[in-house]
């Protein structure tokens, strides 16, 4: 009788192990070395983006995927090996990646300085200086989802406006206490102009400031191929009358809003900033006043007609295509004026301008020339904040990399919040920021941007200043009562700066 020998136990599994460990070297290996072309572009900043801010979780599964080999197969053949050492040398560079996030918040404070001067924190208002987070906050970076903050409720779809049959809406934060007259920021999501959604992107930036006080609104506007630029501005713009005209419905100060958006909602903040009351953008709401207090486009494109060859002809076809629907030597006016590169003029409002030195999908090389030409032109501070290590995206949720960006963006607005309620509370003008103030010195200086004629003959509508006895804003950390009983904190002012400026 022949006896029977049964198949080693987890017999065929070391090679999957290894298989799952080789990947993780990619992934780890994609992380530092992302792919450029245009066939793997996307594909590589996906993958690279989710490994690296999740680099916790990637690091912690694969030490319990390599237990989990171990005890099934053990460590007597050559695969199971190359697997243990396979995944160590991966965990030992995600390890080192995690470590160079620590160079994330000197680079931020860096920029801050550079850009506002080194004593900028002294002239943030002490009421907005003292909540300003410190350190690490590890609960949020173990357990990032879901993205919700116990303060902060969200006032959902809120329809602005209806377009070739789309209904556009927008969602407002608030700190759940609904204090009134609050600072204000508009969020433009990003998704290459033909996805994305309002409910999906920068919501710890939100959060956060929505927690401190601010009301924070994000706003849907149609898609390509649906949509053809500048139909994506136009839609942004009417969310933004939509907050002069009902945000202090919502508590917000319409007076004082601040922009932002990421990668393709980045490039539409920087034209809202950089376009204001241009009425080719805001045709049936022309007397509206679209300025901005302040702008921050984070891995924003900033050159749709890639003058430089920066790109990698991915980007090119998909406005060709989709978005604008002819090409560079079809309709080149319509490429510059759809670029904040050739937007640029004196009369900007303070940028800060945010992106990451390893984004594959938009270079890095683009927003450096972007910030050079807005510090050689604009008469308002500008701050540029390129972060260590960061991919595209790389603050969509909470990571240690993210937390340090989004501190830094909160210091900077916190910085033009004080700025304008020492000007407010001073019995002078802000600093000639009013709309029609502004508009007046472009139409003196001649300031036509690229080819576009801007119009000088409409009236154009102000924004006027409340008056220095006007209520003080809602400031976080101060009691509030409900909006129904009329009374609201006030802060004792801090000390008016000379002239405004840096």
């Amino acid at each position: 009788m022949v006896a029977k020998h049964s198949p080693p136990k987890g017999r065929g599994m070391d090679w999957l192990f290894l298989l799952l460990a080789l990947s993780g070297v990619l992934l780890t290996y994609n992380m530092y070395r992302p792919l450029a072309s245009a066939r793997w572009a996307f594909v590589s900043f996906f993958t690279g983006w989710l490994w690296g801010e999740l680099a916790i979780h990637a690091i912690v599964f694969q030490l319990l995927a390599s237990a989990f080999f171990v005890s099934l197969v053990g460590l007597d053949t050559m695969p199971s090996i190359l697997a243990v050492l396979a995944t160590l040398g991966s965990c030992a560079a995600l390890t080192y990646g995690l470590l160079s996030t620590r160079e994330t918040a000197p680079a931020v404070s860096c920029a801050l300085r550079q850009g506002l001067g080194e004593d900028y924190e002294q002239r943030i208002r002490p009421a907005l200086r003292k909540h300003f987070a410190q350190g690490i906050r590890w609960r949020p970076v173990l357990m990032p989802f879901p993205l919700r903050h116990p303060e902060v409720e969200r006032v959902a779809d809120i329809r602005f406006d209806r377009q070739k049959g789309i209904d556009l809406k927008l969602d407002v934060y608030r700190h759940r206490d609904r204090p009134t007259n609050c600072p204000t920021l508009l969020e433009i999501h990003g998704g290459a102009w033909i996805i994305g959604d309002k409910r999906e992107q920068a919501l710890p930036l939100m959060l956060q400031l929505a927690a401190r006080g601010w009301v924070c609104v994000t706003a849907n506007y149609r898609l390509s191929p649906h949509a053809t630029f500048p139909e994506h501005l136009r839609d942004v713009k009417k969310a933004l009358a939509w907050i002069r005209q009902h945000g202090a419905e919502y508590g917000a100060n319409p007076d004082f809003i601040v922009v932002t958006g990421g990668s393709a909602g980045g490039h539409l903040a920087a034209l809202v900033g950089l376009t204001e009351n241009d009425p080719e953008y805001q045709p049936g709401f022309e007397e509206v006043d679209t300025s901005v207090r302040a702008c921050v486009p984070v891995y924003g494109v900033y050159d749709l007609t890639d003058r430089h060859g920066f790109w990698n002809g991915l980007l090119a076809k998909l406005l060709e295509v989709r978005v604008l629907k002819g090409s560079m030597e079809e309709i080149p006016d319509e490429y510059r004026k759809a670029s904040p590169l050739d937007r640029i003029h004196h009369d900007v409002p303070p940028f800060c301008v945010v992106h990451g030195d390893t984004d594959s999908l938009v270079p890095v090389a683009e927003a450096r020339m972007f910030v050079r030409m807005l510090q050689e032109q604009s008469h308002e501070p500008v701050v540029y904040m390129e972060i260590p290590g960061a991919q595209h995206a790389f603050e969509i949720f909470p990571s240690l990399r993210s937390q340090a960006v989004v501190d830094g963006i909160e210091r900077f607005v916190a910085w033009a919040y004080s700025d304008y309620l020492d000007a407010r509370d001073a019995p002078r003008a802000l600093k000639g920021r009013t709309a029609a103030s502004r508009r007046n010195r472009i139409e003196a200086e001649g300031n036509a941007v690229s080819s576009v004629e801007t119009a000088s003959n409409g009236t154009p509508a102000t924004q006027a200043a409340p008056p220095a006895s006007a209520a003080e804003p809602a400031i976080p950390g101060l009691h509030v009562v409900a909006p129904e009983d009329a009374v609201v904190a006030v802060e004792t002012p801090g000390p008016v700066r000379g002239n405004g400026h840096v």
